[in-house]
């Protein structure tokens, strides 16, 4: 019965600490998607004002020649952009939308500031383009600078959270 015991304990700590640990990752990787989505923005952009090359060829250079852990939205961009024709560069934007929320950790101003990108992609000369390239990168910076001060606020504290949790339910199980 003792060895049952401690060792349901065990896993009640080491629930506690995996959960606290995870949701205390998720806000490095927030940063670490936002950089490499800042990176991908910017070879998006050197593609389309210096290369002149075809939104669907530069949303795949992007997709090959950026992280695979951010770099593969905007194959899939290209993807609904060739395949779907049903409207504009935003609607296949939109097609990634829950990508954003889901599988890259980002907030709501994250995923608008990149779809903001969809809106404008396209629609004007060069040097507009290149206007607002600049603008969701200085946005994105800003996104950045953010993310980092709450991955330093917030992430050692949900780990160590989750351990005291643990610790504590373990107190009141003895």
């Amino acid at each position: 019965m003792g060895v049952l015991k401690l060792t349901l304990l065990l896993l009640v700590f080491l629930t506690c600490s995996t959960i606290g640990y995870l949701y205390g990752k998720s806000f490095s990787s927030r940063l670490e998607n936002l950089i490499t989505l800042e990176q991908c923005i910017k070879i998006l952009e050197t593609e389309v004002v210096y290369g002149l090359t075809p939104l669907p060829e530069a949303l795949s250079n992007v997709h090959r020649k950026g992280k695979e852990k951010v770099s593969y939205i905007f194959e899939e961009i290209k993807e609904d952009l060739v395949n779907n024709k049903r409207g504009g560069v935003y609607d296949s934007f939109l097609s990634v939308e829950g990508n954003l929320y889901n599988n890259l950790n980002f907030k709501k101003e994250d995923v608008e500031t990149f779809l903001s990108l969809g809106r404008v992609l396209g629609t004007s000369d060069r040097v507009d383009q290149q206007k607002n390239f600049i603008l969701v990168s200085n946005q994105i910076s800003a996104q950045i600078f953010e993310a980092r001060e709450e991955r330093n606020k917030n992430a050692k504290l949900y780990r160590n959270l989750g351990v005291i949790t643990g610790v504590a339910i373990i107190i009141l199980l003895i």
